[in-house]
């Protein structure tokens, strides 16, 4: 009986898959109220109203001086935050999905919305170029087009996405209906967590929440792209298959690495019946080449002969004394062995 986890997995039944989810009404009401709240956010920040006060009333208030006791924890809870290490989280679970259901839709899909966060987050960043609460210079003041680049927050904006996807591509409606829940609550506090350690406007987490929302509801649209690229690499994969299964084997020439045969003229010879003159086969390194053996014969075994400098020394055998030998005309009539003279 096998117990082998992967012999397991293969019995078990596939998860069922849920269609991609497409652009209804409702969700395009969703996304046109959310893309408005979005501009409504971006304009008061620029013209400095009541939006800015709170951010600089909420900035004096200090909130890590207020309760320093969760400094700490919240130091580690705003990870769940950062690009890096949230993207590698979410991208083992949904490689290993990837590789049960046998698609590349759950990495395509988690890759398609961290690229549309980056471009859009990014572009908005830059352009309005807003300073962080540390680094203030007038009170009061938005803080815009100074060399910022925090508004909208990264952290809060990429924690709804990658947290998010998980629920957007959940396979039942109960673990997506679980999954929204969580990740809601995540990325609530990671939001919260940044104006409590100084780090962000309250404004910059309202317009972060925002912008990933806006990234989520807009993904399907982006899912016809997503099954075409997942189409051309299945492609690819199988032309490279069927190419190494059709790949001719590499012929290897007779006789590779062993000693090459030249014909030579043999001197002494009777010509042929063109005058040409008998050819010996003669090896490469100038030595004649064996000769092959007669019909009927056996072929002689080729015997190495060592050199001197390895041939085992051999120690002489120890003759007795002469006198001890006895006269020479004793030994000629000495009897030898039985049956057999000396």
């Amino acid at each position: 009986m096998r117990t082998d986890i992967f012999a397991r997995l293969d019995r078990e039944p596939e998860p069922p898959k849920i269609e991609a989810p497409r652009m209804s009404r409702h969700r395009i009401a969703l996304f046109g109220g959310t893309l408005a709240f979005y501009l409504a956010i971006v304009f008061a920040v620029l013209i400095g109203s009541w939006l800015v006060t709170l951010d600089w009333k909420v900035m004096l208030f200090r909130p890590y001086q207020q309760w320093p006791g969760i400094h700490a924890f919240l130091d580690y809870y705003v990870v769940l935050g950062q690009r890096g290490p949230t993207a590698v989280m979410v991208a083992c679970w949904l490689g290993w999905r990837s590789w049960r259901q046998h698609t590349l839709r759950p990495l395509l899909t988690l890759g398609a919305s961290l690229l549309l966060l980056n471009l859009t987050v990014g572009a908005v960043k830059l352009g309005l170029g807003r300073l962080g609460p540390h680094y203030a210079t007038q009170i009061g003041s938005a803080e815009l087009f100074a060399g910022g680049d925090i508004f909208p927050s990264g952290h809060t904006a990429n924690a709804v996405v990658t947290w998010g996807i998980l629920a957007y591509l959940a396979t039942t409606p109960r673990a997506r209906r679980y999954l929204s829940a969580v990740s809601a609550v995540v990325s609530l506090g990671v939001g919260l967590t940044t104006v409590y350690l100084g780090t962000h406007w309250l404004s910059d987490v309202l317009l972060g929440w925002t912008a990933g929302l806006l990234i989520l509801l807009g993904l399907p649209w982006v899912e016809p792209l997503i099954t075409r690229t997942e189409d051309w690499i299945f492609a690819v994969r199988e032309q490279w298959r069927a190419r190494r299964r059709t790949a001719p084997p590499v012929p290897v020439p007779v006789g590779v690495g062993g000693p090459r045969t030249v014909l030579l003229p043999q001197p002494g010879g009777a010509d042929d019946a063109e005058g040409n003159p008998p050819l010996e086969p003669v090896a490469a390194g100038g030595r004649p080449a064996a000769a092959a053996p007669a019909p009927g014969t056996r072929p002689r075994a080729h015997t190495v002969h060592a050199v001197r400098s390895e041939r085992t020394p051999v120690t002489p055998a120890l003759q007795p004394p002469p006198a001890a030998r006895g006269p020479r005309s004793a030994r000629r009539h000495e009897p030898g062995p039985a049956g057999g003279r000396g």
